[in-house]
């Protein structure tokens, strides 16, 4: 019989792992070699289940024991003269030194078999389903029956007499029996070898339309269908060659040179996309159901109660401080801290073990840092990102793409909120996105996105509404109001000298937190890019893909705010040079950035509902798969 061979140095194989291999080898690869767990309502159920099962903890007698006992038993006995002595233990521990594999027995059953007065042992596993439909009778799932035969051959080694199981299906409350055989442990051995094959290799690739998917705890991490669907997909269409778009740094500023040569008739770029009356199956949620706690009043202390956060107004002169707002832990996506607020250690551990990050700003809107915890523990996706970071031919390769998605999106923005775009323009920057696919340096790339970029933003203005100012009564606690109407005449920052830019730099600064959280939920290092160059303090690689989003939730948001008449020009107080919002207008702000940004949107690629947050995630797991080479190529996020 060939058993595996394992050396002693080779890490352990839990049973449960073998039990997700035969499942599916893609979900026990994330669990067992990039260490990716998600919670969903079946595994935790499952958790609370066994936590009960677990409780009951005791330990199998001693074997040694057990056989002296049994060979000074007497041969035989009379059938009633003793009543079988039987054992029943919870949670056992056990690990083979020949196969390399160890599991956590659910209980185990010990009976004396009145004819030898041997001790018969079976081990019980729980599941949460039901039994497979033989043609027999109800039988084991297959990825069952490998965590049992695991068992059964540990309990032998270990030197307990063992031929059965049993599986509790608890959806049905059936025990169905399973007797070990050569076939079947052989099998088991095949296995173990495949299994430890496939850690040692490349991501198996996902499951085709699998009926097991939709409630897999890992389907968002994993994305089958949309992994499959791109990584089917060609390059995009022939783009002119680079000699044929020879950037100057400037666009042409007459209409007719623009219209002149290969730019009269500049090919549209297809993007993949579902095709017509074919429907993709949407395996994740297409948003979180939890929120963002924005916390902005000076002086607050966040302090934890139970399962709740409480946050407190400062003590006044009898010691006394008001609640200000309560927030279940649970419904929380994460916590925003602006300026002065202070966070008690409880909370700090609370929302680590959790997996709740905590982001930092400025009373101005400057994203400072963040605190999470160890959520993540795979460093796969990182030591790609950093050998493609490292090599600038690949790095340029994805910076190309960052670029083209931005610019493509930008001109989107013109044509459907601009009242009249000029031609002109919209015609820069369709040149602009095809010279971004062909630039050949970053250098090159930063001048293709500076001149689109000063094209975009040059019309800018014609997107704002010009409203009647609003007779609504300024803050109290606010500075020096601001009393001009919003008028944009370009980009200002560091410090922003209008509103406009006041609110384009703090969307732009949420803009960043959330891609760096959604960097960190995909495996990646925020602070390593590609377009991006390393920079002290700065998230790069959220910088790089976030492009793409930057008008259709940042300079979205700016938009309605004004449009709308949600914020107006009491909203604004100006500090020295720079202009920022009251905190009304920062309660406003926060509101509309949160709406846009779990809003909804058909996906342009796969053709099911997320929100935009979603989106963004997404786009950090492709990416994933790109530098896994499971996707030849990335594929930029572009609404029509």
């Amino acid at each position: 019989m060939d058993n595996p061979n394992n050396s002693k140095e080779q890490t352990l194989l839990p049973a449960r792992m073998l039990n997700e291999f035969v499942y599916c080898p893609r979900l026990f690869y994330y669990e067992f070699v990039e260490k990716v767990f998600v919670h969903n309502a079946d595994t935790l159920e499952g958790a609370a289940q066994h936590k009960r099962v677990d409780k009951g903890k005791s330990n199998l007698p001693s074997v040694k024991k057990r056989k002296k006992k049994e060979a000074n038993a007497e041969p035989e006995m009379t059938e009633g003269s003793e009543v079988p002595e039987t054992i029943h233990a919870h949670s056992v521990e056990l690990y083979s030194d020949t196969l390399r594999v160890n599991a956590k027995l659910d209980l185990v059953e010990g009976a004396t078999e009145l004819a030898s007065g041997k001790m018969l042992y079976q081990p019980v596993e729980y599941k949460r389903g039901h039994p497979r439909e033989g043609d027999e009778g109800n039988e084991l799932w297959p990825a069952d029956k490998i965590q049992l035969g695991v068992q059964i051959l540990l309990l032998r080694e270990n030197g307990y007499d063992c031929d059965t199981g049993i599986v509790f299906y608890r959806e049905t409350r059936q025990r169905v029996r399973f007797d070990m055989d050569a076939e079947t442990e052989q099998w088991i051995f095949q296995q173990i070898t495949a299994a430890r094959s496939c850690a040692k290799g490349a991501i198996p690739p996902p499951l085709d339309d699998s009926p097991k998917c939709p409630r897999c705890s890992l389907v968002g991490f994993c994305l089958p269908d949309e992994t499959r669907m791109l990584a089917e997909f060609a390059k995009p269409d022939t783009l002119p060659e680079s000699a044929q778009l020879d950037f100057e740094m400037d666009f042409p500023e007459m209409e007719n040179r623009i219209d002149e040569g290969p730019f009269s008739n500049i090919p549209e770029i297809k993007l993949p996309a579902i095709k017509p009356g074919q429907d993709m199956r949407r395996l994740i949620a297409p948003g979180e159901d939890t929120r963002t706690l924005y916390l902005h009043t000076p002086g607050l202390f966040v302090g934890k109660k139970g399962d709740m956060l409480e946050a407190r107004e400062k003590k006044d002169r009898k010691g006394k401080s008001k609640v200000t707002a309560e927030f279940l832990i649970k419904d929380l996506h994460h916590l925003a801290l602006f300026g002065p607020v202070q966070v008690s250690t409880g909370v700090i551990q609370a929302l680590c073990e959790a997996d709740i990050p905590v982001t930092y700003f400025s009373m101005g809107g400057w994203f400072y840092g963040m605190t999470r915890g160890h959520s993540l523990k795979n460093v796969f996706t990182r030591i790609e990102q950093f050998r493609h970071a490292a090599d600038p031919e690949l790095a340029l390769t994805h910076a190309r793409l960052f670029v083209h998605g931005k610019i493509r999106n930008q001109r989107t923005l013109l044509m459907r909120n601009h009242l009249d775009a000029p031609k002109q323009t919209l015609r820069q920057m369709k040149w602009a996105a095809h010279s971004a696919l062909n630039a050949q340096s970053i250098p090159s790339l930063l001048g293709i996105e500076g001149a689109a970029a000063q094209a975009y933003f040059g019309q800018f203005h014609g997107m704002i509404k010009h409203r009647a100012e609003s007779p609504r009564k300024a803050d109290q606690d606010a500075g020096q109001q601001i009393q001009f109407p919003f008028d944009f005449k370009g980009r200002n920052r560091r410090p922003p000298r209008d509103p406009v830019n006041a609110l384009l730099s703090l969307a732009y600064s949420l803009l960043s937190r959330d891609a760096s959280l959604a960097a960190y939920s995909a495996g990646f290092d925020p602070y390593v890019g590609f377009y991006h160059q390393p920079r002290f303090g700065r998230p790069a690689l959220a910088l790089d893909l976030m492009e793409e989003f930057r008008p259709i939730i940042a300079e979205s948001v700016v938009l309605t705010l004004i449009n709308n008449g949600m914020l107006q020009e009491n909203d604004f107080y100006r500090a020295g040079e720079s202009v920022t919002l009251t905190p009304r207008g920062r309660k406003t702000f926060f509101f509309a950035y949160e709406k846009r940004i779990n809003s909804a949107i058909t996906h342009p690629i796969f053709g099911y509902q997320v929100s935009y947050r979603r989106a963004m995630e997404l786009q950090f797991r492709l990416l994933a798969r790109v530098l896994t080479g499971e996707i030849e190529q990335y594929v930029p996020f572009t609404i029509r």
